[in-house]
């Protein structure tokens, strides 16, 4: 219950007006349709937390290993040569930060691999897909928002330190509309404000379109983590990070600015 929602009574107890109910709950079902893309094309804070010490614990440490998506997978030699960095080869690819020193490439995200790519169709596709539960006319809203956002795809790659204590997930969603991607921010921006328990996260030196969340307080030893979340013209860019606690804030603040620089200078394959 929302205690906000609660109001401080005087006088002997009234019957609540229909028709106010009826405001509210339509005003709680667009916020949920105004939110619900953001969610889909952002993922959540910590969301690598809940597999993270599994991954850690049970990742190949002998060599990495990298999975590519079906929609673009290699022919022959890789063009992007030394695959122990990262992918290259492609526009969304490029964007994502090289494996820098002291990390590999980690485990799979999901079912995507830990080093991958998806259409902006099939990313389209998926997120209509996870509004399957919403009545017939809230998901007719739901795909129109989703198809709003113009995604031209997205790109994802996972890291693990070297000491195997800390893995991050970093995403990049390209959309048509800068306006979208904008407004995608500031959306979830709001949303995870609302959320009290939530810690503040690592600064950013540089960047001020970025925004990182730490997961509540925990024992010492727990999983702790880290999700940030920005953009850059028309790229969105989620980075979970998740370890043992407490977690270096400040190597994970390093770990994002990196990215953010390189998408500004893609070609620098640093």
């Amino acid at each position: 219950m929302n205690h906000d929602d609660i109001q401080p009574t005087t006088g002997p107890a009234e019957s609540p007006d229909p028709s106010d109910q009826g405001r509210r709950t339509h005003r709680r079902r667009r916020m949920v349709l105004t939110a619900l893309p953001v969610v889909l094309v952002l993922g959540a804070v910590g969301g690598a937390a809940g597999y993270a010490k599994h991954a850690a614990d049970s990742a190949d440490r002998s060599a990495p290993t990298t999975i590519w998506d079906e929609d673009h997978a290699p022919k022959g030699e890789d063009p992007a040569g030394d695959t122990s960095r990262g992918r290259h080869d492609t526009e969304l690819t490029k964007l994502l930060l090289p494996v820098p020193k002291g990390y590999r490439l980690g485990p799979d995200i999901g079912g995507h691999g830990n080093d991958g790519e998806t259409s902006g169709a099939k990313a389209t596709a998926a997120m209509k897909e996870m509004g399957r539960g919403l009545a017939g006319k809230d998901r007719r809203e739901l795909n129109k928002s989703v198809e709003k956002l113009r995604v031209q795809g997205s790109a994802r790659r996972s890291y693990v330190t070297d000491t195997h204590n800390l893995v991050v997930s970093i995403e990049v969603v390209k959309m048509r509309d800068k306006g979208a991607v904008r407004r995608t921010y500031l959306t979830r921006k709001k949303l995870l404000d609302g959320v009290g328990d939530l810690r503040k996260g690592p600064s950013v030196d540089g960047h001020r379109n970025v925004s990182c969340y730490r997961m509540p307080k925990g024992e010492k030893g727990s999983i702790d983590g880290v999700g940030c979340f920005a953009y850059e013209g028309e790229v969105s860019v989620t980075v979970d990070a998740s370890g043992s606690n407490p977690l270096g804030l400040s190597r994970i603040g390093e770990l994002v600015k990196d990215q953010l620089d390189h998408i500004a200078s893609p070609g620098e394959y640093i």
